[in-house]
């Protein structure tokens, strides 16, 4: 008899120690489940460049979100007519930013190939705004227009891939490709002042949407620019896209 009350004794002393632990360790529970959840959608560390908008992690393939680069074959051209790699040179110059310095992405996302869709930094700096506004992407609007306004100021700023001629990457993709110049076009008269079926008189600046597939009939009236000032003294009016 004596044993037993022992017993109870003791289970009534321990009673609250064990209560208290299982407080302890669901409070605990409570703190790490969301830290390790946040810590699978954050990758840290040096980055390799596959081209101009996907890079490697600990061997993790990360595209970066919101922005398409020219294709690592890719050629674009100047105002001159003269083609260049633009999209090993996107390449390129995403990998002198980022150096040897360590890279942070957030997860927003996985594509069709498994690729982690993310948004990326180094040094406090978003990597695919910067990719963007330096003009080695565009926005990639079919998913995002997270950086439509740095497109903006890249095209206006005419910088990277902006400065000439080129066919948007996913047209590329497409089979799309930038045709030959034409003479007028490379003696740096690369603007096509184009006459709509309504007769409106509109000029296309390299880079623009429309610009690879507009052609210049000059037996319509058509004709190319030097400048835009000698398109808007003509009465052309430049096309918003």
């Amino acid at each position: 008899m004596a044993v037993g009350l022992h017993s109870n004794n003791r289970k009534r002393r321990n009673g609250p120690l064990v209560s208290a632990m299982r407080r302890i360790l669901v409070a605990l529970s409570l703190l790490v489940l969301p830290t390790a959840s946040i810590a699978s959608d954050l990758l840290v560390g040096g980055a390799s460049v596959i081209d101009g908008d996907t890079i490697e992690i600990h061997g993790t393939r990360i595209r970066l979100h919101g922005i398409d680069a020219p294709e690592s074959a890719q050629l674009c051209q100047r105002p001159d007519g003269v083609s260049w790699r633009c999209g090993q040179q996107a390449a390129l110059a995403l990998q002198d930013y980022i150096g040897r310095r360590t890279v942070a992405c957030v997860k927003r996302d996985t594509d069709r190939y498994g690729r982690i869709i993310g948004r990326c930094s180094v040094g406090g700096v978003d990597l695919n705004a910067w990719m963007v506004e330096s003009g080695w992407a565009v926005a990639y609007r079919g998913y995002a227009t997270d950086y439509v306004n740095e497109e903006q100021r890249a095209r206006a700023a005419r910088v990277g891939i902006w400065s000439g001629a080129f066919v948007m990457p996913w047209d590329w993709r497409r089979g799309q490709r930038l045709r030959v110049v034409q003479e007028s076009a490379v003696k740096n008269c690369p603007i096509k002042g184009n006459i709509s079926q309504r007769g409106e008189r509109i000029y296309h600046v390299p880079g623009g949407r429309y610009y690879d597939r507009t052609r210049v009939n000059e037996s319509k009236g058509e004709r190319w620019f030097c400048t835009e000032a000698e398109a808007q003294a003509a009465g052309w009016r430049r096309s918003p896209q």
